[in-house]
């Protein structure tokens, strides 16, 4: 315990009373009152004297849930479900709250710490009363209610941090412990969060913390709580000089090409690169080096090495929670048993080497029937089954033996099967969390992380992991943050749970859409997502960004969609991530275009220097706006001219702006080389400039009509109202 901790226990002024029926918790900030009877009863936020629970609500402060009733005497009174049995008697002793429940023997043990920053709960123990008749005993307890608390309606809820605020207040109930389940429920008028402990994790010494405070003081009180938990520290982190810095996701990354690698990348004012693990290893699990790094660690240490003398900061993308077929641990002759299953199966009677039916006990169910999953585990072989039989006698049929280099042997009668967990990108086989597996892989990836270098890390296949989720996300992720030294700047992952707040400090990116949905999908998914996660005080990462060039089946990227995405996530506060094929990049006639975008934007947003009512109205999914070179501020809505068609079938994209009411400006450019375009005879002026601002001469032809070139972006600006100058550009040939 801190010293801190130790002052703040011995100093802070805090009141449990039981006055007229009341017990108090307060700090300088909050209020929390439950009543004797184990009804929550007040929340106050004191320097505005706010109630902040609803005031209908008449929720018991804890309660108790037993999967079916266990007690003699309920279990003869109840059917045979799920019970709840809330708190209906309240006390203090010292610094514990003591509690009783309806129609239970149990007295529930929450030793309370009230600091400056936050009130915290935490379940250390029960007693059970036995009556002196009947059959008693000590009857099981599945879940614990630790505290539910019926915020009143705000408009912002935060469910990923389990917080519920306004302009003025915020209400907050986050765990102290990976193993608290946190959950937030809204109804009409009002949101009830609720930290609960379970059997089938933690039933004990597993707690919440309370805040209620201004909103922009939420993050101080969790980088207190942080401190004094231990926790990853998620507020540094989005407080952090490299936040909001986008990355470079390398692809095929060696010695011979990470310099050109760098190139590209400051040429997109890109200052952050991440190696994916893939291009070093052969498969994650013990991560052999690959014949293109032929020194291993030395080579991935001399890219580090060069990604950082070039003032940039490196980053790993890695899977962490599976383990790939074709790793050691599969494929060696002896499969590891630390793999996790879905279900198992005993034999009942003997297989030959060679039979292709294992006959079981059970009837198979929850099997899992897609290709690649269908995948057995009897002693050390591993068998490939191609239907089930359901019907007694049951067994697994059509089996392929031997498969991952086991081999084929014979098994006697009672010999486990085990179902495995095969992931459903069935190249990986996910990995029993409640063994020391996980923590011999985090061990061997925080050894590469340090050694190399790494600063940032990308925890992909985060949802490869077993039930409960809600603690295996956060768990796993715990086990390979623990073990990454120095702590990373920041950190993204694939799946969200809530003590993962703590270290996934950047949200997530999303998978890759083509040019032509870039739009759409964003709209639909990470523009919803970058509003939700505001709601908790984070970013999310407006990627990954494939880069293709244009060809016969896609328009490639190209500097608007690049100017959509970056824009957007500058309104949001967030990164994006550019996948380099460098192929690719090499072959687009825009790639300068297209690196000139994203260099601007990535700059403006660095500099934190946009006007905040130019960001929300960025915000607006269906605005489109483009930044010019020149001023700080020098950013455009504009107004798509042409269709997302194939290259092939209109080569040239254009935007349009207004510069007055009297003048237009189009940007336009050729997609995918040269060529020319043709103007009808003008009846205003028109004047031809670089995208730098450069003016161009504009060829006259003897027909009165203009002749202009087609390549890179250039800007045609026109003495006419806009609706009269995009009729004149669509008359174009």
């Amino acid at each position: 315990m801190t010293c801190r901790r130790l002052l703040t226990l011995v100093s802070i002024l805090w009141i449990a009373l039981a006055v007229l029926g009341e017990i108090v918790f307060e700090n300088h900030e909050l209020r929390f009152v439950i009543m004797d009877n184990g009804l929550v009863g007040s929340l106050v936020y004191k320097p505005d004297n706010r109630e902040c629970l609803s005031d209908d609500a008449g929720l018991p402060v804890c309660v108790i849930t037993q999967y079916r009733p266990y007690d003699n005497e309920n279990f003869l009174m109840y059917p045979a479900n799920p019970r709840s049995f809330p708190s209906n008697k309240a006390w203090v002793c010292g610094d514990t709250l003591m509690l009783e429940f309806a129609d239970t023997y149990d007295i529930a043990k929450i030793k309370v710490d009230v600091t400056p920053d936050y009130i915290s709960f935490n379940l250390v123990d029960r007693d059970y009363r036995i009556e002196d008749y009947g059959v008693k005993r000590k009857t099981e307890l599945d879940e614990f209610k630790l505290l539910q608390l019926p915020v009143s309606d705000m408009p912002r809820f935060g469910e990923w941090l389990n917080v519920v605020w306004d302009d003025s207040v915020a209400v907050a109930l986050v765990a102290t412990d990976p193993a608290t389940f946190i959950d937030g429920d809204r109804h009409r008028g009002h949101t009830v969060l609720s930290a609960s402990t379970l059997s089938e994790v933690r039933l004990y010494d597993s707690g919440a913390a309370l805040i209620v405070t201004h909103p922009d003081s939420l993050l101080d009180r969790i980088a207190s709580l942080e401190e004094d938990f231990d926790m990853p520290r998620g507020v540094e982190s989005r407080r952090g000089e490299h936040y909001l810095r986008s990355y470079y996701e390398l692809r095929g990354v060696t010695l011979d090409n990470i310099d050109r690698n760098i190139e590209l990348a400051q040429e997109a004012g890109l200052t952050t690169m991440v190696v994916y693990y893939p291009d070093f290893a052969r498969a994650c699990g013990h991560y052999q080096w690959r014949d293109e790094y032929p020194h291993g660690l030395e080579d991935l240490k001399e890219i580090c090495r060069r990604i950082t003398d070039a003032g940039m900061i490196p980053g790993i993308h890695i899977h962490y929670s599976k383990i790939a077929v074709t790793d050691p641990y599969i494929c060696d002759g002896t499969p590891d048993r630390r793999t996790n299953v879905v279900s198992r199966y005993s034999l009942s009677q003997p297989v030959d080497a060679d039979a292709d039916t294992l006959w079981v006990i059970e009837r198979p169910e929850n099997v899992r029937m897609e290709d690649g999953r269908r995948l057995l585990h009897v002693d050390d072989e591993l068998i490939m089954f191609a239907d089930v039989k359901k019907t007694a006698p049951y067994a697994f049929i059509g089996c392929k033996r031997g498969m991952y280099n086991s081999s084929a042997v014979t098994h006697e009668p009672m010999s486990e099967v085990r179902h495995l967990d095969v992931d459903d990108w069935p190249l990986f086989i996910r990995i029993d969390q409640n063994t020391d597996i996980q923590h011999e892989i985090a061990e061997r990836l925080g050894q590469i992380y340090s050694d190399c270098g790494f600063r940032f890390v990308y925890f992909d296949g985060a949802e490869d992991v077993p039930m409960p989720y809600w603690y295996n996300v956060s768990r796993s992720q715990l086990e390979v943050y623990n073990s990454l030294d120095p702590a990373p700047l920041f950190a993204e992952g694939a799946l969200k749970s809530h003590y993962g707040w703590h270290i996934l400090s950047r949200g997530n990116a999303f998978d890759i859409f083509a040019p032509e949905r870039i739009r759409q999908a964003m709209r639909r998914y990470t523009l919803r997502c970058a509003e939700q996660v505001a709601c908790d005080f984070t970013s999310v990462n407006f990627g990954w960004v494939n880069y293709l060039a244009p060809s016969d089946k896609t328009i490639g990227m190209q500097p608007d969609i690049f100017d959509f995405i970056c824009s957007k996530a500058l309104a949001w506060d967030c990164p994006i991530s550019l996948v380099a094929n460098v192929p690719e990049i090499e072959r687009h006639p825009r790639t300068s275009d297209n690196f000139q975008t994203i260099s601007m934007w990535e700059n403006l947003k660095l500099s934190k220097s946009i006007p905040v009512g130019l960001k929300e109205a960025m915000r607006d999914p269906m605005r489109e706006f483009m930044i010019l070179p020149g001023g700080e501020h020098d950013i455009v809505e504009v107004t798509q001219l042409t269709p997302d068609s194939l290259c092939m079938i209109d080569p040239v994209r254009a935007f349009a702006f207004n510069r007055d009411s009297l003048s237009t400006s189009i940007v336009y450019w050729h997609c995918n080389g040269e060529s020319e375009i043709t103007l009808p005879c003008p009846d205003a002026d028109v004047t031809l400039q670089t995208f730098e601002g450069q003016p161009l001469d504009i060829r006259r032809l003897d027909s009165g009509e203009l002749l202009i070139p087609a390549s890179s972006r250039r800007i045609l600006n026109i003495s006419l109202p806009f609706a009269e100058a995009v009729e004149f550009f669509s008359r174009r040939r």
